[in-house]
Order: structure tokens, then C-alpha cells, then sequence
């Protein structure tokens, strides 16, 4: 007879199943988290900028496991293995998944983001829909997210700032460059007004966590000091503390396993390290692998009873995925033309930008047409030191060495500094933007990778180079050169999202509203897979505001067992 060891068993580390694995095991529940990839420990992340820009050290190797980028070129689709393009998928298969690399910047969807078809309408080619929640009922999770996870910030009244049910967050923001002070009186110049940006990162010590130190390599780089408001910090490792959860690192989960069509019983693992296969079972599951995976997981989860995959009797499993849209641009601050600072205070280390606009978030200008728009982030160009150079090693297209390279990178590095600015807005979900499973390709585990047919819409181009603008104006009013912005349609890889979207219809939804299959009573996914759209800022917050949520009413189905 089988014995079940665990309540539950939850499929990924990162945001949504920490949050998750944390309030069942301080409930009181036996919990077990599956994750590919390995434990590192706070002091194991390294500053190293080679590791993390030309080695696999947090993410597989693409020769051993890897997607199939499906792209129209030419009129056609053609589809490319990521082992061939070098264009990987995979964002920190560590313990914590990853929340250990993220910048931080996060901020509330806008309740308007909750009904976006009933606000603004449906969009020809966009399968645009409402959320089956509002954001009265994520409010207190989002306020619960912003506590254990630690985001620091100040509060400021704006007509896109969601509406808190506190007057402030509990830690003040991060230590701030002086560029703040020329970047506050040039929005202020052009009318714009400039917000603090919320950011996952601790400005005072919390707990077992330090404050940040200011390293100047934040963003891609793990936390050595606890302060990043990572799922592995925050929530994972007092989850551990209590004795309810059991972490197993190492641990690639292959298919979920049906015998009767409401209930999964096992995960088939395989031991990353030795190759052994096993069978855990559960009286319930939480898929949170990251959007694309978890739609993967599923699909490759199809048996007789589930033949076009686990909880897909919709045949919307996989479908509408989403990414967020938008680009970049930067400007040079240069020692002979800054204004309002010293050269010096400019190139101090290591503080943040911390500077977020929201005045295009909704756009409703009689000249420009109204319609959802987006936010925009402030900061420096990523301080990557190398690949920060290896921009710079050539002269009229030809690779430069010697005494003239060194001149370049000496120029480069100590009269002027980069500024940037990255836009947010939706990636309207359509079509031609879903992951599938590739029959002619498998992992080293023999299972079939996933196939991500990526198209945006239109309106997503539209929305992003009219904001380029704008934040081309701000950069040019602080006093920057070389100005420029580039906005495209190719999804950034860390922000995936949709796949199996929740809704209240079991025939057109994945899940239901508390992101439960419609289909296997005991399944649930809490990544950011639930998201039918993805608004118009980073999606972690949400993602960790619903991992509570969901984890909640778990707790209400296993109380009740």
C-alpha cells in the first residue's frame, strides 16, 4: 500500500511556490517543493561577471535541455532549437528560482488591469479578457507580499497608483544616487511626475536578512547579504524552519500521474544527480514551474484519461501566453556637460536610480487617442563590467586592441555614465503566442521540450514607441547625449506569463478563480500562468500576492479533507 508522506507537493521554488510552501508549512502542513535545479547557499552568490554573462551556472545547459522558438519569417513560420540560437528560455533554476536575479522593481497592478476589456474594449486580434478577481481581492495579499517579502518604497498619490489599505511601506527606500535630484527637476520641468519605485530589496535589516549593501551589481546577480526579496530569503527558509517542509533540490519532475480523472497521485522525479527515477505522492499539487513550463508539465502529463493533457478539456492549455512588451532606450551623462550634480556623486557606486513614471499609464489625449499605455523604470545601464566594455572595442566597425582600446575603455569608464529607462505595457494576448510540445525534440530526460510560438499585436509596438518618446524628452532635458530607444516585438524571456489562464468558464479556462483546475480537483497552478493579462508593470508582485491567495483557500480544501 502506498503511503502519502506529504499534503502537498509543490512543482518550482520560485515566487509563487514559495509563497505557496511557506503558508502551508506555517499552517502546520507536510509540504515537499520539487526543484530542478540546486541549493546555493547566501554566501555561494558570487559577483562574478563572467559566470553569470558566458556560463551556465544557474540555468541548464542548452544542449541538454532547451525550447523550439517558433517565428514568423517571411510570411512563414520556422522554427529554431534555442541550442542552435543561443536564445534561452531559463531564468535561474536555482533553490528560489528567479527571484534570487530579479531587479526588484515591483509594483501593484492597477484595478483597471483587473477588467481590461470592460475599460477600454475588445481589440481586433486580441483575445483580451477581464480577470474572474478584482483587485479588491488581491489588495490584502498584495499588502501581505509587500511585508513578508520585504519591498521598500514611499507612498505618493497618483491617479495610476492602486489605492493601499495602509498609508506607507514599513521600510523607507533604498539609498539613492544624487542622479535623482537632476531626473526629479527635468520630469518636473516637462510636467511629468516622478515616483519612488517600490522595490524588493531591504533598506533595514528584517529578521535573519541584512539591509542591502550596495554592492552595484544588484539586477542578474544573487543577494549576499539577504536583503533581495527573493522566495529562497524570504520565504523559503523560514518555511524550512519549521519542519513542515521538505526541500528537495536536484529534482526534475517529468509528469504528473492520473489513475481517475479528478486526481493526480504521483509526481514522476528524476534525480538530476544520479538518474533515479521515483514517485511522490500527495493528497494535493501545485504546479509553479514558470509559465511556459508549467503549461509544458502538463501537456506532457497526458494520458487516456487526459488525452490532450492534465486539466485541458478547454484546449486552452498553452494558449495565450504573454510576455511584457515595451523596450528600451538610455542617454551618456557626460563630466563636461552634467548639470545640477558633481561628476563625482554621479559615479558613486552601487545606489539605485529608484525612479519610476506612471503618468502613461492610461493614455486619454483628444490628439492621441485613448487607450491602456504603460509604466517606465529609471536606471543605469547594468553594470556588468565586460559586457559593459565589450560595447565599446571597436572603431568604424572593426575590433580595436592595444593602447586604443584601452583609451576607449578608460574614456568610457570615467567621463560619463549611462542612463536608461525600460517600459512596461501590455503584451495583448493572441493567437500566434502559445508553447506546445515539439515532437521532434526531447530533453535529456526523454521528455518533449516546449515549442513557443512568439507574435505580438500590433498595439503592443504602438503603445511602446509612443512612451519611447516621451522618456526621450526626459533624458534630453536632464542634458544627455546620444539619446536613443529601441522597441521591438521579441519577448523579454523573464517576463512570461498566461498559458492556463483562470477564468470562471471551464470551456474557455484552465482554472477557476483560485487558480484550480477546472478539471483535477486536487491541481492547482500558482505561477504566473493563471494570468489571462499582464498589465502594465514587472508581474512579480502579483505573482507573489496570488501564491498567498491561492495558498489560503488550499488550506480551506485540506482542512476539510
Amino acid at each position: 500500500m502506498t503511503t502519502v508522506k506529504y499534503d502537498v507537493v509543490i512543482v518550482g521554488s520560485g515566487a509563487s511556490g514559495g509563497a505557496v510552501a511557506y503558508t502551508l508549512a506555517k499552517a502546520g502542513y507536510k509540504v515537499a517543493v520539487l526543484e530542478k535545479g540546486r541549493l546555493l547557499k547566501r554566501e555561494e552568490f558570487s559577483k562574478d561577471e563572467l559566470a553569470y554573462c558566458r556560463r551556465d551556472i544557474v540555468t541548464p545547459s542548452l544542449f541538454d535541455e532547451y525550447h523550439v522558438i517558433e517565428e514568423r519569417v517571411d510570411g512563414k513560420w520556422e522554427s529554431t532549437p534555442t541550442y542552435d540560437s543561443g536564445w534561452s528560455f531559463w531564468n535561474g533554476n536555482v533553490v528560489g528560482g528567479s527571484s534570487n536575479f530579479m531587479s526588484g522593481m515591483l509594483h501593484r497592478m492597477h484595478p483597471d488591469d483587473f477588467r481590461l476589456k470592460s475599460k477600454y474594449g475588445a481589440i481586433e486580434g486580441a483575445n483580451v479578457v477581464d480577470w474572474p478577481i478584482s483587485y479588491e481581492e488581491m489588495e490584502p495579499y498584495y499588502l501581505q507580499a509587500e511585508e513578508l517579502v520585504g519591498i521598500s518604497g514611499k507612498y505618493q498619490k497618483h491617479p495610476a497608483e492602486p489605492p493601499r489599505s495602509t498609508a506607507d511601506f514599513t521600510q523607507p527606500p533604498t539609498n539613492e544616487n544624487a542622479v535623482v535630484k537632476l531626473l526629479d527637476k527635468s520630469c518636473r520641468e516637462l510636467d511629468i511626475t516622478p515616483l519612488v519605485t517600490p522595490r524588493a530589496v531591504l533598506s533595514r535589516d528584517k529578521g535573519h536578512r541584512n539591509a542591502c549593501y550596495y554592492s552595484n551589481f544588484c539586477g542578474s546577480y544573487g543577494c549576499s547579504s539577504g536583503a533581495k526579496g527573493s522566495s529562497r530569503e524570504a520565504l523559503l527558509m523560514p518555511a524550512l524552519a519549521t519542519g513542515n517542509l521538505t526541500l528537495k533540490s536536484n529534482t526534475y519532475v517529468k509528469s504528473l500521474h492520473t489513475s481517475r480523472k479528478d486526481a493526480v497521485d504521483y509526481a514522476v522525479v528524476v534525480d538530476t544527480i544520479s538518474g533515479k527515477e521515483e514517485k511522490i505522492y500527495a493528497k494535493m499539487f501545485v504546479v509553479a514551474a514558470q509559465a511556459h513550463e508549467s503549461a509544458r508539465l502538463l501537456l506532457n502529463s497526458a494520458n487516456a484519461l487526459h488525452p490532450n493533457g492534465l486539466g485541458n478539456s478547454s484546449g486552452e492549455l498553452g494558449k495565450n501566453l504573454v510576455f511584457s512588451a515595451g523596450g528600451s532606450g538610455e542617454g551618456e551623462l557626460h563630466e563636461d556637460s552634467l548639470k545640477e550634480i558633481k561628476f563625482e556623486e554621479l559615479m558613486q557606486t552601487g545606489l539605485f536610480v529608484n525612479r519610476s513614471i506612471l503618468d502613461w499609464y492610461f493614455i486619454d489625449h483628444w490628439w492621441d487617442g485613448k487607450f491602456k499605455g504603460g509604466s517606465v523604470e529609471f536606471m543605469f545601464e547594468h553594470q556588468n563590467i565586460i559586457s559593459r566594455a565589450r560595447k565599446n572595442n571597436e572603431e568604424n566597425g572593426k575590433m580595436v586592441w592595444g593602447t586604443v582600446l584601452g583609451e576607449k575603455l578608460t574614456e568610457r569608464f570615467t567621463k560619463s555614465k549611462k542612463i536608461r529607462f525600460e517600459i512596461f505595457n501590455d503584451w495583448l494576448p493572441n493567437d500566434n503566442c502559445f508553447v506546445s510540445l515539439d515532437k521532434n525534440h526531447k530533453d535529456k530526460y526523454g521528455m518533449p521540450v516546449g515549442k513557443l510560438r512568439l507574435e505580438g499585436h500590433p498595439q503592443d509596438l504602438k503603445v511602446g514607441k509612443y512612451i519611447a518618446k516621451k522618456c526621450e524628452k526626459v533624458l534630453e532635458e536632464m542634458g544627455a547625449q546620444n539619446v536613443y530607444s529601441s522597441v521591438s516585438s521579441a519577448p523579454p524571456q523573464n517576463l512570461v506569463a498566461g498559458g492556463c489562464r483562470f477564468g470562471n468558464d471551464p470551456k474557455t479556462s484552465v482554472l477557476n478563480k483560485y487558480c484550480q483546475s477546472h478539471d483535477v480537483a486536487n491541481l492547482f497552478v500558482a505561477d504566473a500562468s493563471f494570468m489571462p493579462t499582464g498589465g502594465s508593470v514587472p508581474y512579480t508582485w502579483t505573482i507573489y500576492a496570488n501564491a498567498f491567495r491561492v495558498a489560503d483557500h488550499i488550506k480551506k480544501k485540506l482542512k476539510a479533507l
